[in-house]
């Protein structure tokens, strides 16, 4: 059975992740899906509320995939948190090539540290390549409309927030 590991800050889960997380499901038998925490930083949501709107998601698009999902939080290196999940393979999405030049280094810096986890790149859909969280939470603050950016969850999460 195998299992890949998909880090990120998911603040909120955009249509850009969703994306990546479908594909992933297409190559492996479980993944985990891993938000990051950070003592530092004050997220627009908090752990619990990312990891339900990942499964909402998710079952919203692939109800019966929706088993073969873990959400876990972690606050170490990527590489030792997705070995605690049993993962083999590091998920990352690319958007464009200032992403790939970044993951291109985070993967061999990985593959020093960790030859026996296997980085895989996932192209992000055209659709989804410009949507970044920073710029939906952003936007979403500014009273603006985000629905083409994110999940139908997300949309409502990010309206009952806001109150708009």
């Amino acid at each position: 059975m195998a299992t890949a590991f998909y880090p990120g800050s998911f603040d909120p889960m955009t249509n850009g992740h969703l994306d990546v997380l479908v594909q992933a499901l297409n190559l492996v038998d479980r993944l985990v899906v891993a938000i990051g925490t950070h003592p530092g930083k004050t997220p627009l949501f908090s752990y619990d509320e990312r990891a339900a709107l990942i499964r909402a998601s998710l079952e919203a698009v692939l109800p019966d995939r929706a088993g073969d999902l873990d959400v876990v939080s972690f606050s170490d290196l990527a590489i030792d948190a997705a070995r605690r999940a049993g993962a083999k393979i590091l998920v990352r999405g690319l958007r464009d090539g200032t992403d790939f030049n970044y993951e291109m280094q985070m993967a061999g810096m990985n593959a020093q540290m960790a030859p026996d986890l296997q980085t895989v790149f996932l192209p992000a859909a055209t659709a989804s390549r410009p949507i970044t969280a920073t710029l939906v939470r952003q936007i979403a603050a500014m009273g603006g409309d985000v629905r083409a950016f994110v999940p139908g969850p997300v949309l409502a999460a990010l309206k009952s927030k806001s109150g708009r």
